[in-house]
C-alpha cells in the first residue's frame, strides 16, 4: 500500500477538476483529498494499491486529457489517515 503526492500543472482550475476526482475515485478503493493552489496547481494526495491508484489516475488522466500539462509525483508509505477521498481547502 502506497501514498502518491502528486501536483497537477496547466489548465486544472475552474474546471471541475476536483470534483471530478473525487466522483471518479468513488470507483476505486483508495482515500485522500484534493485541493486548488494558490499558484494555480491542483495538489492531491492518493492513498491505496499501486494497481488501484494507477487506475485512478489512468480514468483521471483520460477525462483530463488536454487540460494537464504535467505532474510531479512523489511515492511514499501509506499512513491510513483518510477514510475517503474529498476535496479540501
Amino acid at each position: 500500500m502506497k501514498q502518491y503526492h502528486l501536483y497537477f500543472s496547466g489548465n486544472v482550475q475552474g474546471v471541475g477538476f476536483r470534483y471530478t476526482s473525487q466522483r471518479i475515485a468513488k470507483n476505486y478503493k483508495i482515500s485522500g483529498w484534493v485541493r486548488n493552489l494558490s499558484d494555480g496547481r491542483v495538489e492531491m494526495i492518493v492513498e491505496g494499491s499501486e494497481d488501484e491508484i494507477a487506475k485512478f489516475l489512468e480514468d483521471l488522466q483520460t477525462h483530463f486529457e488536454g487540460y494537464i500539462s504535467s505532474k510531479d509525483v512523489e511515492i511514499g508509505e501509506m499512513t491510513d489517515e483518510f477514510k475517503d477521498f474529498r476535496i479540501v481547502q
